[in-house]
């Protein structure tokens, strides 16, 4: 039996920890804040409950291996159910579109009912190219552990595979090769925000992620997807995993060349066979380790998000679970972005999933509010800690709510503002970077921290290193993890 140091509790950690677990390792998990969860948070006030997380799972087969190689079945601990529609666009030119759950066919004629005659065969042809790419790109550059050169090598072996992933394209540059409608190409615009990415610069293979979400299906747990690393961490425990909250750790131990455990704020030192960081990338390699590694480029940081949670009174006809509103501009969106500066106009995302545990009455909704923010950067970009800033941007959101039909004012109770700084101080991202580093450029999948780092027995988890962030590839990434480490 190994022992093995599991480094913060967010869905990575808590993931890898049930994972070995499992296979007989003896495992610890420290977490720095008051409860697990990480960027799965959760947050009551006056009867008013948000995910102020991720809000729906993706690749649900992903969440289904992992309780099965753990015990029972996710469906033994939580009821989760699949969103139909998934989501409610609005574009700059009012028109609007519901986009089904139901598989892809469904969403063709969608498509076509709303946007006009063509657009459903239009995103067909696309799809069936997604799907081309998610067939080559799947096993080597989401289910494995890259390897460096050999991973590229085997690839460039592989001509047919190489030209169907096309990673000299970027995302919309396969777009427009398929898509004449300009809204199609602003919707596919959107799934390069999924991973904190410009679409202007991410690979082709983001594709994958509209895929993925219309073949396979979203989901909700009912009760917030909170639950959802709650259930981890009861699964952890039940295979004997103990984990600790309000227990930073502040180094981790190396001896003869290798990782032999971590150190506590306390002082506390705690020996292990292998150590599994799910902290930030850029916080392991830049402050725990003995010998500090380079921290990743800033230039490469994934996108932040700026975030109310709106407490209404009032419910609003026709709601759907997810809505997104576009601005007139959405290219300028991005340059704001990249520039480092809060978007002046950006998309509106909110989520209000219709059920009754995140309000107190029939007569109220709770709002997660989103729009895409630039880091917290003080010294080279945006400083969210400094004057008027948040009152301004907070203005900034509702105005944009109100400008597409969702004006909210006057049923407003309160609202709690969560900037990337805050997100920062909670999670210990890189200035709030929600996705690590961005999906910039052909060669953005190995510039991501690989998930067996320098230093022999220390592993990376999560979304800031291989395969990348959002549930289901943190969920890769735990299994991966698990691979490395093998069996006790």
């Amino acid at each position: 039996m190994s022992r093995v140091v599991v480094v913060g509790a967010g869905f990575g950690g808590l993931s890898v920890a049930a994972r070995l677990a499992a296979q007989g390792h003896r495992v610890d998990v420290f977490e720095q804040g008051p409860e697990v969860g990480g960027k799965l948070g959760w947050f009551s006030r006056d009867g008013f409950s948000f995910d102020t997380g991720p809000s729906l799972l993706t690749l649900p087969a992903v969440q289904r291996d992992l309780f099965l190689k753990t015990g029972d079945p996710v469906e033994s601990v939580l009821d989760v159910v699949q969103l139909d529609p998934v989501a409610h666009y609005r574009f700059a030119d009012g028109t609007e579109l519901d986009l089904p759950g139901g598989g892809l066919p469904q969403v063709a004629r969608a498509l076509d009912d709303a946007l006009g005659a063509g657009t459903g065969a239009q995103w067909t042809a696309f799809q069936r190219r997604a799907a081309q790419i998610w067939d080559v790109a799947r096993e080597p550059f989401l289910e494995s552990a890259l390897e460096g050169p050999r991973t590229l090598l085997r690839l460039a072996r592989d001509t047919r595979g190489l030209r169907t992933v096309a990673p000299w394209s970027s995302l919309r540059g396969v777009g427009r090769r398929y898509l004449q409608d300009p809204r199609l190409r602003t919707l596919l615009d959107r799934y390069a925000t999924y991973s904190g990415s410009d679409p202007g610069r991410a690979p082709a293979a983001l594709a994958t992620v509209p895929f993925v979400e219309q073949a396979f299906g979203a989901w909700y747990v009912r009760g917030g997807l909170h639950l959802l690393a709650q259930a981890v961490a009861d699964r952890a425990r039940e295979r004997g995993a103990r984990i600790t909250t309000e227990a930073p750790v502040v180094r981790v131990l190396e001896e003869g060349g290798r990782a032999a455990g971590v150190r506590l704020a306390d002082g506390t030192r705690v020996r292990a066979d292998v150590v599994v960081s799910a902290v930030d990338a850029a916080r392991l390699y830049g402050d725990l380790l003995p010998r500090p590694r380079s921290r990743p480029p800033r230039r490469l940081r994934s996108s932040s998000g700026f975030v109310l949670l709106l407490a209404l009174d009032g419910r609003t006809p026709g709601l759907r679970h997810h809505t997104v509103l576009f601005p007139d501009d959405y290219d300028a969106e991005f340059a704001d972005l990249a520039a480092g500066r809060p978007v002046a106009d950006p998309t509106v995302y909110v989520s209000a999933p219709d059920d009754p545990a995140l309000r107190p009455s029939e007569s109220t909704e709770a709002w997660f509010v989103l729009v895409n923010a630039p880091v917290h950067d003080p010294d080279r970009g945006t400083d969210w800690r400094s004057g008027d800033l948040v009152a301004r941007h907070t203005d900034v959101v509702l105005d944009a709510l109100a400008r597409r039909g969702l004006d909210v004012r006057s049923r407003l109770r309160w609202a709690e503002v969560r900037t990337p700084a805050d997100l920062e101080e909670r999670t210990g991202s890189d200035g709030g970077a929600i996705y690590g580093t961005a999906s910039n450029g052909a060669r953005s999948a190995f510039l991501r921290p690989a998930n067996r780092s320098p230093v022999p027995g220390l592993f990376l988890v999560g979304g800031s290193s291989h395969p990348g962030g959002g549930l289901p590839l943190v969920g890769l990434s735990a299994r991966i993890v698990t691979d490395l480490v093998g069996p006790a």
